[in-house]
């Protein structure tokens, strides 16, 4: 299969009368697209979405319904209070907890493969420390190098060595659940003791190099990324889990 790989001069370009059937777009920024008289049958699409219409429908609130539906764990990944936000982490742990006690059920070497080109269980896990060293360590608490060196960042972030990150890194399960325990426990000690004032306080922009860029936040919407990111990437896993179970039967 042809491949395309970081070519912006597609930015703004028209493709007409083409077949793209079977096509896979990966961390494809498709904002402002628009698809006229396209075929679309049996897609599949995940990702960040907003404002998206088809038909004149806009769909996210329908799909956003569903998948409270399906997951209503999903009603307490909204945090606005230190009791909510501590209740959110609750569920993310336990949903992890489960996948990886799901996961240990395989031969050890599954938890380090990759099913379509997405990460493996250990790279998905890596990027969850990522996350929290990210979006508290970096955002929240406002350290200067709060980035562990086997943390994953997400593939548009090109620039992972220049704040710590070790792209060489092959931990062990164990020691990245272990790192994992360690950043959530901090977490916890932060929500033990934080006030609502605290989490409604904007809070200026980390300077020093890293993730995400500098910018006034609360650490309410911080903690919302953490929880909600953390939800997206414990389904990713379940999903390819599946596959892995399929094959190891």
């Amino acid at each position: 299969m042809t491949r395309f790989v970081q070519q912006p001069d597609y930015e703004g370009a028209e493709f007409i009368d083409l077949s793209m059937a079977g096509a896979t777009f990966r961390e494809v920024d498709l904002t402002g697209a628009r698809m006229r008289g396209v075929v679309l049958f049996n897609a599949d699409i995940d990702g960040a979405i907003d404002g998206l219409r088809i038909n004149g429908v806009e769909i996210m609130p329908l799909v956003e319904a569903e998948l409270d539906r399906l997951h209503p764990e999903r009603l307490r990944l909204r945090p606005t209070t230190p009791e909510t936000a501590r209740d959110a982490v609750d569920v993310i742990e336990e949903l992890w907890h489960a996948t990886v006690r799901r996961a240990s059920a395989l031969p050890e070497e599954a938890v380090y493969r990759s099913v379509n080109d997405e990460w493996s269980l250990a790279q998905t896990l890596r990027h969850t420390i990522f996350v929290v060293d990210a979006w508290y360590g970096h955002a929240v608490d406002l350290r200067p190098n709060p980035f562990h060196p086997i943390g994953v960042p997400a593939s548009f972030i090109t620039n992972g060595v220049e704040f710590g990150i070790d792209e060489s890194a092959a931990p062990t399960l164990g020691e990245i659940l272990a790192v994992r325990a360690e950043r959530i426990a901090d977490l916890r000690a932060y929500l033990a003791q934080v006030t609502q004032e605290e989490l409604d306080r904007v809070r200026g922009p980390n300077t020093a190099i890293g993730c995400p860029p500098p910018a006034e936040r609360t650490a309410v919407k911080c903690l919302q990324v953490i929880v909600n990111d953390q939800w997206a990437h414990v389904q990713f896993a379940n999903r390819d889990l599946a596959n892995l179970e399929q094959e190891y039967a």
